[in-house]
């Protein structure tokens, strides 16, 4: 994966054309949220190309926390930024932070294992819809409203025993929805392995808003509508 094929830099800052984020989106992480297309009215660039962009550019830390503040659109320019405790701030141009990263513990440019902890982390993050929350609002009785679909990508976090590897696979391990009215929390579990070593263990957060009673037939429909537009590459 060359991530440079994803962004654009030079000495005024870095950007995303809405062509590189949806080809993010669609042939890395496999996500077809519609956000992501080219043509959106209300067009966002995905958190997952926000995370590889950070990985590419400074490695991989034995605990990291990633926590996105804002939307990032095709308009945006950006610039990194690091405090004296080694805590990475993305900015744009009014100096706002869309992403914060904090970073402990040993640090691994090795390209094999940025790589693979990369492709294999939003693979599985770009999976989040239908695969893991339709069945979890059904579980729970929930759903978000089909005709404005609110779900935020809070944050990531991972922990690694050590850093000296040559790659991480990644298994989903269980997912957690906490419902307050017309809101829920989601938590999403991982474990990183090397050769069927557990080598540490990972968190998404992300919170659903304008929840509803669960209704099969519209679940169905929305599962439907983005199987559809991922079949036609749309």
């Amino acid at each position: 994966m060359l991530i440079e094929s994803y962004f654009s830099e030079d000495e005024n800052g870095i950007s995303f054309s809405r062509q590189q984020a949806s080809s993010f989106a669609k042939g890395i992480a496999d996500d077809f949220n519609p956000l992501h297309n080219p043509e959106a009215k209300l067009f966002c660039v995905p958190g997952d190309l926000l995370f590889a962009l950070v990985l590419a550019k400074y490695g991989v830390n034995q605990q990291m926390r990633f926590t996105f503040s804002g939307m990032v659109d095709d308009t945006h320019l950006l610039r990194f930024s690091e405090t004296e405790g080694g805590t990475l701030n993305l900015l744009d141009s009014a100096d706002k932070s869309c992403l914060s990263v904090e970073r402990h513990g040993a640090n691994s440019r090795e390209n094999g294992f940025v790589e693979s902890l990369t492709r294999n982390y939003v693979k599985f993050s770009g999976h989040t819809f239908p695969q893991v929350l339709i069945p979890l609002m059904s579980q729970h009785n929930v759903m978000i409203n089909p005709a404005r679909p609110i779900v935020i990508y809070q944050s990531m976090e991972i922990d690694l025993k050590r850093v000296d590897i040559p790659a991480a696979e990644l298994e989903f391990t269980g997912a957690q929805l906490d419902v307050e009215g017309k809101r829920g929390n989601v938590r999403l579990d991982f474990l990183l392995q090397l050769s069927g070593e557990t080598i540490g263990s990972g968190t998404k957060y992300m919170a659903m808003r304008g929840l509803r009673p669960f209704e099969q037939q519209v679940a169905d429909a929305m599962v439907f509508t983005y199987m559809n537009h991922k079949r036609l590459g749309l």
